[in-house]
């Protein structure tokens, strides 16, 4: 069936006339900020402290926009008789956001959450040099990182969870035992314990000892009856 003539010009002109009559919205940028999901991509936020220069990041990404400088340090053992161990430091981290396609493959990959997606949006540069930002900037870019949606009620609590409480129970019960006073009957520092054979403190038997038979009136000292001897 062939269209009616005109009815193209009608469709249109009812788009038009619907328009009309609809409020006008104005975003009244940059006065009002934007309204931003809570999963936006806006730049990536560097937490420092976690980052280990495993190099992973860098050498995920398809863009190779992302570069890592660090040396070695020698850390001396943590208990004597140990052996020194070797670690690295971070010197530069810095992203190429010129290059970034914002595909979030440095994030994901991250074995120790060193990078997080911030909704920060408004860094445009006058010259394209200036859009590679140093970790300086990528760190505070970190503080705008929003926080991270609550569990489910009924989920299982995290491991990291447990284990972190595990660890806080037992140095607080390490604490509190080295602080609870000591008992009356503690002997005193560097006094060593009664052995057999030695007198007792108070001229009482000696350890380990066994008390010897009571004697009657007129007991000479001699064999008694039944334990050997010929009367």
């Amino acid at each position: 069936m062939s269209p009616i003539p005109g009815s193209g010009l009608a469709k249109g002109l009812a788009v038009t006339l619907r328009t009309m009559t609809k409020k006008t919205v104005t975003a009244q940028y940059p006065d009002v900020q934007p309204h931003l999901p809570p999963r936006s991509r806006g730049v990536i936020g560097l937490f420092e402290e976690n980052c280990t220069v495993c190099m992973l990041c860098a050498r995920e990404c398809p863009d190779w926009c992302i570069y890592i400088d660090s040396h070695k340090e020698t850390v001396p053992p943590a208990a004597p008789g140990g052996r020194e161990r070797s670690r690295n430091v971070l010197d530069r981290f810095a992203i190429d956001f010129s290059l970034c396609m914002y595909c979030g493959i440095c994030i994901e990959v991250c074995p120790f959450d060193a990078l997080f997606w911030s909704p920060e949006f408004e860094y445009a540069e006058t010259d394209i040099r200036d859009l590679t930002h140093e970790r300086d900037k990528l760190r505070e870019w970190m503080w705008t990182v929003p926080a991270p949606p609550a569990l489910d009620p009924g989920a299982e609590e995290p491991k990291e969870l447990g284990a972190a409480r595990k660890t806080a129970d037992k140095l607080a019960a390490a604490q509190a035992a080295g602080s609870a006073p000591q008992a009356e009957s503690t002997p005193p520092v560097g006094s060593e314990p009664p052995t057999a054979g030695s007198p007792a403190p108070d001229g009482g038997p000696k350890p380990g000892s066994s008390p010897a038979p009571d004697s009657g009136p007129g007991d000479t000292g001699g064999p008694v009856s039944g334990q050997g001897g010929q009367g």
